[in-house]
């Protein structure tokens, strides 16, 4: 299915960064005094394997710069302009090289006058970015840089390669609550880490694979799922994790045994969900069914994935209780500004409340449309507004971050809002 934030905590000025997650990893100060900026700066940055550490102003950073000189700056000009100007001053009298990015809604007089500064002082200042802005702008920037993980576009591999090298690893992309603005799960996504090629996509490996690498994939995929359930559960936090596979290897994985003798042993440990292809369940639906019943039993929930590609024959997926549904992208790419995609995109969440299921927009990547879907009902969200993929350690940080940060909250439920565009 598609890949596609979680987190807005309390405001405080002190400094917070998510532990590296690899060492050598590119480093970002993201200083804004809007939280919901900040976070939705840095699940992006983090998505890209890129550190950050945020300030709630240039104060705040000038009096504590951080482990080490930033790679990126990304520093908001507010009303204040002379914040953002002292900033420069500071930055240049340490002989920072990396990137600064000025961000603000000021008029053109005020920001050329702040980058003037900055080039004064010998800063590699860029463009500014006005706001609003939205996520496709910050990836063109680090990809500009070349500051992100390396990717190995259009390289080829086989499945079975990397598994006989034990190159699979699997990334965590959050599940936000649309209607309460929380964090509510996740979903792993294979990955494999090259060593010429760098970070390799599904697409780059999956192509033509064979049944019994599918298989164990798939096992490694719940083993995986099943111990970050357990790191989770070791530091106060209970997030369902949701894997995806074909219906076959499902079939043929011995998924009770694996749960009776991995799964956390903490009793509020959520479950797992298994996320199966919408055109591989509508034909075989008795051995969908019982699936369901057989893993029900040890926490393990079925969902459909790409929900409403197949709508002519959804009506036979009545028979059975999903956990989930995934709406198909098409319907929730522009579902806020398209005329004929939005009314489809409502009646398909109405069809899938109508047997009882959850909804999931996958692929929102505008705000507009995450703002849709919350007015259509849909349940939970996915994609790159509200958070990229993410290596686990880089996961389990930021949700301890925010998680130590939310005033009031349990750790469970740490304030986890769908910030606007900043």
């Amino acid at each position: 299915m598609t890949e596609g934030k979680p987190a807005e905590a309390a405001g405080d000025d002190a400094p917070k960064a998510a532990a590296p997650a690899r060492t050598g990893a590119p480093l970002c100060f993201v200083i804004d005094e809007e939280p919901s900026i900040r976070h939705f700066l840095s699940l992006i940055l983090h998505g890209s394997g890129i550190d950050t550490v945020e300030f709630a102003d240039g104060a705040a950073m000038r009096a504590n710069p951080g482990p080490r000189p930033p790679d990126l700056v990304f520093h908001n000009i507010s009303l204040e302009s002379a914040d953002a100007i002292d900033s420069m001053i500071a930055l240049g009298k340490v002989g920072v090289r990396g990137a600064i990015q000025l961000m603000s809604n000021r008029g053109a007089a005020v920001l050329d006058h702040v980058k003037n500064i900055g080039v004064q002082h010998k800063l590699k200042m860029l463009p500014v970015l006005k706001k609003p802005f939205e996520t496709d702008g910050v990836v063109k920037i680090i990809e500009t840089l070349k500051l992100g993980t390396s990717t190995g576009a259009g390289a080829r591999i086989e499945l079975s390669e990397a598994l006989k090298n034990n190159w699979i690893e699997f990334w965590l992309q959050p599940k936000i609550n649309l209607r309460k603005k929380q964090l509510a799960g996740a979903e792993a996504f294979a990955r494999v880490r090259h060593p010429q090629h760098g970070i390799l996509k599904p697409s780059s490996f999956l192509t033509g694979a064979g049944e019994a690498d599918l298989i164990k994939l798939a096992e490694l995929a719940v083993t995986a799922a099943l111990k970050t359930g357990t790191r989770l559960s070791k530091v106060g936090i209970h997030l369902r994790i949701a894997v995806n596979m074909p219906l076959a290897a499902l079939a043929k994985l011995p998924v009770e045994d694996l749960v009776k003798t991995q799964r956390p042993s903490d009793d509020k440990w959520p479950g797992l969900i298994i996320d199966l292809p919408e055109t591989e369940i509508i034909p075989k639906l008795g051995l969908a069914s019982e699936l369901t019943k057989k893993l029900r039993p040890c926490h393990v929930q079925l969902a459909i994935d790409d929900f409403g590609r197949g709508y002519s024959s959804l009506t036979k997926a009545k028979e059975l209780s999903f956990a989930e549904l995934k709406l198909d992208r098409s319907f929730v790419v522009d579902c806020g500004t398209d005329k004929v995609n939005a009314p489809m995109c409502k009646t398909v969440i109405d069809f899938a409340h109508g047997f009882g299921s959850t909804v999931v927009g996958v692929g929102i990547e505008k705000a507009s449309d995450a703002l849709a879907l919350v007015t259509m009902g849909c349940d939970y969200g996915q994609g790159f507004l509200l958070g990229q993929p993410m290596p686990e350690e880089r996961f389990i940080a930021l949700l301890r971050q925010r998680s130590s940060a939310a005033d009031g909250a349990t750790k469970a439920e740490a304030s986890a809002a769908v910030p606007q565009p900043a």
